[in-house]
């Protein structure tokens, strides 16, 4: 992802811990609290159960060795610390390791509704409450293994996977949508476009996913609904560099924005 708003990661003092200075708490604040507002009604439920369990709270930013140790009692996920951006077989290896990347710097006011680049509010609040979903965790661990495996030739497409899952997937849940995609759950303008103008929801279909383009800086024209997370983590037990050469013998689908950046 290209970096436009000249942000630069955190250092952890001695202790391993962060430094948020007022307004930047405040901005972590507002958006947890207008967040979670609307996501008691339009969150899944692993989600809804993941905020409980890690004890998020609005007045302060959460430490990533506080999320880290929460995670790793519940079912041995984990974070680390790490700047914006990191390679991708770092980030792959992550996941392969049920570790999850966090960036540690928080997004300023003029981008409070959406930002490109990964923040700590997305990647914390977004994030982690998934982490505590065993099924969910599988997947992860299962698509960073298999991008190791497969390697960097088939790194863009296969990463349509996690960008319309892992990012800005939907769930089904008892006749309903909702939301469990970081990107859609960390930023306000997405979560209201997702849940109520949302041009087209389709159902979850792996190689419809991998013919799929996307772009990073809009609000996304089409969104993949799965049933349950058990179906997302089990879509990886198939011959994926055979489906990720089909898909691009196939070609893409055509896109539903403009493709000019």
């Amino acid at each position: 992802m290209p970096i436009t708003a000249d942000y630069e990661s955190k250092i952890a003092g001695a202790n391993g811990l962060f430094h948020y200075t007022v307004s930047e708490t405040a901005v972590w604040r507002d958006l947890f609290d207008q967040q979670m507002a609307n996501l008691r009604t339009h969150a899944c439920a692993a989600y809804l159960d993941g905020q409980a369990a890690l004890g998020m709270i609005g007045d302060t930013v959460p430490q990533v060795v506080d999320i880290n140790a929460r995670l790793n009692a519940i079912n041995g996920s984990g974070v680390k610390a790490v700047d914006a951006l990191i390679p991708q077989d770092e980030f792959s290896t992550l996941l392969s390791e049920r570790r999850f990347p966090v960036a540690t710097f928080i997004r300023r006011r003029e981008h409070f509704d959406y930002i490109e680049e990964p923040d700590i509010f997305h990647e914390c609040f977004g994030h982690c409450p998934m982490l505590t979903n065993e099924a969910f965790c599988q997947f992860m661990e299962r698509f960073g293994r298999l991008a190791l495996d497969l390697g960097n030739d088939y790194s863009e497409r296969l990463f349509r996977l996690f960008w319309f899952t892992v990012e800005f997937g939907l769930i089904r849940e008892n006749g309903a949508r909702k939301a469990f995609g970081a990107g859609i759950i960390s930023s306000p303008e997405e979560l209201a476009y997702a849940m109520t103008y949302a041009p087209k929801v389709v159902p979850f279909n792996l190689m419809t996913v991998l013919r799929t383009p996307y772009r990073i800086d809009i609000l996304q024209p089409v969104y993949f609904e799965i049933d349950s997370f058990e179906q997302l983590a089990n879509s990886l037990e198939c011959d994926m560099q055979a489906m990720l050469d089909e898909a691009a013998r196939l070609g893409d689908l055509p896109s539903l924005f403009d493709d000019a950046a």
